[in-house]
């Protein structure tokens, strides 16, 4: 009866004094760390759209960069079907939801300028120009 007993408190017992000692031993992110993780996602991703070549191959395309916080993007990318896009595109979207949530929990301001798309874009020398 005593074993049972010691069952029914200690297991219990050992199982919630193991599950608050997972507490999470990395420190909140500061501004200025989550502004280096922007920083460096927003190099990969210029870099990678800047590999990209246009000719009759490969289309020029342009997609929406940033996140400004009165909402809107603060540019448009170039680039073109000759890279890996499908994966660009989805880097620029995480992109834009980590700045956008950045910019709500550090409070960030910027001028509320609409940024507008291209009207168009041509290939010249095998780079993509935009047409404004």
């Amino acid at each position: 009866m005593k074993t049972s007993f010691l069952k029914f408190i200690f297991v219990p017992l050992c199982l919630l004094l193991f599950s608050t000692q997972c507490e999470d031993d990395n420190p909140p992110l500061t501004q200025e760390d989550e502004n280096q993780e922007l920083i460096l996602l927003s190099t990969e991703i210029e870099d990678l759209a800047n590999t990209s070549v246009c000719n009759d191959t490969f289309q020029c395309k342009f997609i929406a960069f940033g996140s400004k916080p009165c909402g809107g993007p603060w540019r448009y990318l170039l680039y073109t079907t000759s890279i890996d896009f499908e994966r660009l595109e989805l880097m620029v979207e995480g992109y834009n939801r980590k700045e956008a949530m950045y910019n709500t929990t550090w409070n960030i301001v910027s001028d509320c300028a609409v940024t507008n798309p291209p009207t168009g874009i041509n290939c010249e020398n095998n780079t993509c120009v935009a047409v404004f």
